[in-house]
């Protein structure tokens, strides 16, 4: 059973940094893409950042460049995002997904984690 757990969020003041986790368990993600998405209250889910497990190619989320690095340990079987220079707007439930295409389009990952909330304040 695919398990995708988060942690890491909390409440911060603007300019501060977070880093999140993502524990993957259940199967191999060698080939697997894994990504974060956000989604804030009213909003719509928004892709973050994403990276290909095999081989450490990243995507970013034009928002984020520069700010957020996503990376992986293959030993601990766990993705990270950092995310430096928050800002109020990047407040939102933050998802880890696992998918077998490197891309931003939610609708192409099949894992899913619960999710953990971030919030910047001003």
């Amino acid at each position: 059973q695919v398990q995708l757990l988060e942690s890491g969020g909390g409440l911060v003041q603007a300019g501060d940094s977070l880093r999140l986790s993502c524990a993957a368990s259940g199967r191999s993600f060698n080939t697997y893409v894994m990504g974060w998405f956000r989604q804030a209250p009213g909003k719509e889910r928004e892709f973050v950042a994403a990276i290909f497990w095999g081989v450490s190619i990243t995507s970013y989320a034009d928002s984020v460049k520069g700010r957020f690095t996503i990376s992986r340990d293959n030993a601990k079987n766990t993705v990270y995002l950092q995310m430096n220079s928050l800002k109020p707007e990047d407040s939102a439930a933050y998802y880890c997904a696992a998918g077998t295409k490197l891309g931003s389009d939610y609708r192409s990952y099949d894992y899913w984690g619960q999710g953990t909330q971030v919030t910047v304040s001003s």
